[in-house]
């Protein structure tokens, strides 16, 4: 019994000694042995399978970018006036009444009146204009467009043109008590109102030897200050962007359109009456130039046919011959095949006019030139007044300009159209040109004695004589040379102030009918 004790308590002692001693052996050291090359479990950032988000499927690249094509559809008027009196002094100042009445007449016809840079982004391929618009332009820079002229064309909402030669503007060497400020055509820029150059002294480009021209060393140079000059004044003067030119009395020639395009102008009108396309010649634009004692002009503005003047000198005037070989165009609604606008797919196309508008054409005297090609053969037949050409060779430009001269009455009378050519290519990275909407680019011909009537055609451009220029201030220095041009002389005018020329008498129309 005693040895049984014994050997319990034994046991128990055992037993505790053995469960105090485990805490002792586990602080100790029995620790994991830390071994050299041993890689630290990391643990893992994935997302099960079934959880991961699936790959999102690749984008389309987006769709090229359309090509605009250029609009040619509509057709465009533009209207020049000068002066409004009560009381007219002469023909081109015309009666408030009297401009207000025609004002209206515009909408009443079905006319679009519109911006100057409306046109100038239509011109461009930028925008869409009515199919019959309308621009409105003011010349010179008298008050009378600010007093009387603006708050009218305010009354029917109609936007318009200051076109300004700069010496008459107050404090210039021109100025009177019947110019503006500069002060008054900030007002009316900040009003909306456009204004575009008319050169520094409204002198007759084509003259060489003027008495005001001593101070430059050159006709160059006087001709650069007066494009580039004035373009540069009432950019500096108005914080504008000046984009047009309107020759003073519509007067121009080669050199004269050169240097205006040199100048930066993107556009340069003249004042023979015409009905405008997309493809009119950007430097020889036509205005309807509206007189007083000639309401006539402003009917055939309304009928989009040939009213107004202008002078152009053609490549055989020079020296003292250039009064007898240069003349207005022909009163328009003349018939060109191909047409106005037109898109041809031969590269040998038929040239043909009906000459019944340019009055009495001297036979053999007539002469047809093609852009690229150069002068072509011709036929006249007097009879049916139907002029045609003949292509020796094939055209090589896509835009095609036909000129077309003859001698009428001892003067060399000009006109031009263009179409375009779709057998060529256009050049890459250009706009294409749709064929023009029936109608687009034509006038109506009037009656003629021939068998058939006359189809719908498109007007061309009229040209006439000029009037005085008027002494010059002060040069504004800098800008580009052009080449030289043969002298004319106009009487000056009574007044000493610019105006527009008259209009001719248009020739009644006889003749032939296209074939």
């Amino acid at each position: 019994m005693f040895l049984e004790s014994l050997e319990n308590m034994t046991f128990r002692k055992f037993v505790s000694i053995l469960l105090l001693g485990l805490p002792l052996a586990g602080g100790a050291g029995c620790k994991r042995p830390n071994l050299p090359n041993a890689v630290k479990e990391v643990p893992s950032t994935e997302a099960p399978a079934a959880v991961q988000a699936e790959a999102p499927a690749p984008v389309p690249p987006p769709p090229p970018p359309k090509v605009r094509q250029a609009d040619t559809k509509g057709s465009v008027i533009v209207l020049c006036y000068h002066r409004f009196e009560d009381r007219p002094k002469d023909s081109m100042a015309v009666t408030p009444a009297a401009f207000e009445s025609e004002m209206k007449a515009l909408g009443e016809h079905g006319f679009s009146v519109i911006s100057m840079q409306d046109f100038l982004a239509w011109r461009r391929g930028e925008k869409s204009i009515p199919e019959k618009a309308c621009l409105i332009t003011i010349d010179d820079g008298y008050r009378s467009g600010h007093d009387v002229a603006w708050p009218i064309l305010k009354k029917f909402g109609y936007p318009f043109t200051m076109f300004i030669y700069t010496a008459f503007v107050k404090g210039g060497a021109l100025a009177g008590g019947a110019s503006l400020s500069w002060q008054e055509l900030a007002e009316m820029r900040d009003a909306g109102v456009d204004i575009q150059s008319h050169t520094v002294n409204h002198q007759n480009l084509r003259i060489k030897k003027g008495k005001y021209q001593s101070q430059f060393p050159s006709y160059e140079e006087w001709l650069r200050n007066e494009t580039a000059g004035s373009k540069r004044l009432l950019e500096s003067q108005l914080g504008i962007s000046v984009q047009a030119l309107a020759y003073p009395y519509g007067v121009h020639s080669d050199q004269i359109r050169t240097a205006a395009m040199e100048a930066g102008y993107e556009a340069a009108f003249t004042t023979y009456g015409q009905r405008l396309t997309f493809h009119s010649p950007a430097d020889q634009l036509g205005r309807y130039a509206i007189e007083s004692n000639k309401p006539k002009i402003f009917t055939d503005a309304l009928a989009m046919i040939g009213g107004g003047g202008g002078m152009v000198e053609t490549s055989a005037s020079s020296g003292a011959a250039a009064a007898a070989v240069t003349g207005q165009l022909a009163a328009v609604s003349m018939l060109t095949v191909p047409g106005e606008g037109e898109t041809v797919r031969n590269l040998k196309p038929a040239i043909k006019a009906n000459l019944a508008t340019m009055g009495n054409v001297e036979p053999g005297t007539v002469e047809i030139r093609v852009s690229g090609v150069g002068a072509v053969p011709v036929k006249y037949d007097p009879g049916t007044r139907l002029a045609e050409g003949t292509l020796m060779q094939p055209l090589k430009d896509r835009q095609v300009t036909v000129l077309l001269s003859a001698q009428v009455n001892g003067r060399r009378v000009e006109t031009r159209w263009n179409f375009i050519c779709d057998a060529i290519p256009a050049p890459p990275g250009a706009l294409p040109a749709p064929t023009p909407a029936p109608g687009a680019g034509k006038a109506p011909v009037h009656p003629a004695p021939a068998p058939a009537a006359p189809a719908p055609a498109p007007a061309v451009a009229p040209r006439a004589s000029s009037q005085p220029a008027v002494p010059p201030p002060a040069p504004v220095p800098g800008s580009t040379p052009a080449p030289g041009v043969p002298p004319s002389a106009p009487a000056p005018d009574a007044g000493g102030a610019p105006s527009s020329p008259a209009a001719s008498a248009e020739p009644a129309v006889s003749g032939g009918v296209l074939r």
